[in-house]
């Protein structure tokens, strides 16, 4: 993957647009274990988003613009294998599939986005009891703990990834130290 504060400035700047489109994005899974102390290592960045309905075209463009593309293909151990380098097709396939996630990945930089559409969570939840955080320049609303301990729970229910047991007990351990519901609005990292 390319440096990792030059990624960080794209993701800032892509949730940036999305917030510009009325879409909270709303960091889930593991860089928001990492952006919440965790020694976890990703290669992704998990945002749930409410489906953009009318939006699509805008928020593929977006990503679009920013040199990610949407992945055709995916492997079983979840690495994306191909990609839709047209934004036109990529929006006519996710309108004409309409699925509850889409995943992104620049090929240059190995980027990668995930989309969760409302999805297992409604966006607007996780958004209300977010926690805003600044990271270097960018504004980022991270999913609250006791949150992310229920999608990880939800997530180990339908499959079992290396590091999930781990992850778990990092999030036990954080929502027994009584972080508040809310997360603690607009704290800085």
């Amino acid at each position: 993957m390319g440096d990792t504060p030059d990624m960080l400035d794209e993701v800032g700047a892509i949730t940036r647009q999305l917030g510009d489109l009325g879409l909270v994005p709303v960091l889930v899974g593991g860089m928001a274990l990492v952006v919440l102390g965790s020694r976890r290592v990703t290669r992704d960045f998990d945002f749930v988003i409410a489906h953009p309905g009318p939006r699509l075209a805008a928020v593929v463009k977006a990503l679009y613009d920013r040199g990610l593309e949407l992945a055709a293909r995916v492997d079983s151990t979840g690495d994306i294998t191909a990609t839709i380098d047209n934004r036109r097709v990529a929006t006519a396939r996710l309108e004409i599939d309409s699925p509850s996630s889409a995943f992104f990945l620049n090929p240059g930089t190995s980027l990668r986005i995930d989309l969760l559409f409302d999805f297992p969570v409604a966006a607007d939840t996780l958004a209300a009891r977010a926690k805003s955080m600044r990271i270097r320049s960018h504004l980022f609303h991270v999913a609250s703990p006791q949150d992310l301990l229920e999608l990880k729970r939800t997530a180990i229910s339908a499959r079992s990834a290396p590091g999930d047991a781990e992850d778990l007990a990092y999030l036990e351990r954080l929502v027994q130290k009584g972080e508040p519901r809310d997360g603690g609005k607009s704290r800085k990292a």
